[in-house]
């Protein structure tokens, strides 16, 4: 059994050379980090009762980035002082996060691996899995897969799409066709996933919901802004029980 998607797979690869290009096709994703970025440190800092420490207030924190890409999470999470982990199904992916990692100077453990793949002797105080729901071949075994990795009281962040018919003219008519933020076949909307499905399957994992918040794009501020609104982006945090 495996969580690889391998056309998934070929599509990300494919556009691997563009990650760190931040009018490139990852585009959206280098607006969207900000935000997912305040929101996870947020939760971390609130979670574990840590003061600040300046510069670096995720001091000692270990977190797994699955689905990492090129490292655009992780290598902000490792500058705030997290000793970061991340993976991904890709090889072109993880070379191609390794040597943007070598030219900052930033020390990120970089695997080409899914998360069933993984030891699970060895397990984090954070999981994150950021848009990578929806493109994953079996979601109960990636959800399971994750929940191993995790410690008892560790977070796990869920980021992905609504399954409504916002998400399909927002994410994908309006995304892709309209304003071209995205390739056109980058979503498939039938994969896109409900809350209180997924929240159901982080239960029988023993995950806990604590919080769920919608992100949304503001338009007049050209900036993502959290929100009550689950119907397109969200994003679950829970722990491990």
């Amino acid at each position: 059994m495996t969580t690889i998607n391998k056309e998934e797979i070929q599509k990300f690869s494919k556009l691997a050379d563009e990650w760190w290009d931040v009018n490139g096709k990852f585009k959206p994703l280098h607006m969207f980090n900000p935000i997912r970025i305040e929101y996870i440190v947020e939760k971390i800092k609130d979670h574990f009762n840590r003061v600040d420490k300046g510069e670096s207030p995720l001091q000692g924190i270990e977190i797994l980035d699955i689905g990492c890409g090129g490292g655009l999470i992780c290598e902000p999470l490792t500058r705030l002082g997290a000793s970061v982990t991340g993976i991904d199904a890709s090889e072109k992916n993880i070379s191609v996060a390794k040597l943007h990692a070598e030219k900052n100077d930033l020390k990120i453990n970089y695997l080409n691996k899914s998360p069933e793949q993984m030891d699970t002797e060895k397990k984090f105080d954070i999981v994150l899995n950021l848009e990578i729901v929806e493109h994953v071949n079996d979601v109960n075994l990636y959800i399971e897969s994750c929940s191993n990795l995790l410690k008892t009281n560790g977070l796990m962040f869920t980021a992905t799409l609504n399954r409504t018919i916002s998400s399909y003219l927002k994410a994908i008519i309006g995304a892709e066709y309209l304003l071209r933020w995205l390739p056109i076949g980058t979503h498939d909307w039938n994969k896109f996933i409900k809350p209180e499905e997924l929240e159901k399957k982080l239960s029988s994992n023993s995950l806990r919901t604590l919080d769920v918040k919608g992100l949304e794009f503001i338009p007049l501020i050209n900036k993502w802004k959290k929100t009550d609104n689950l119907s397109v982006n969200y994003i679950i945090c829970s722990n491990k029980i």
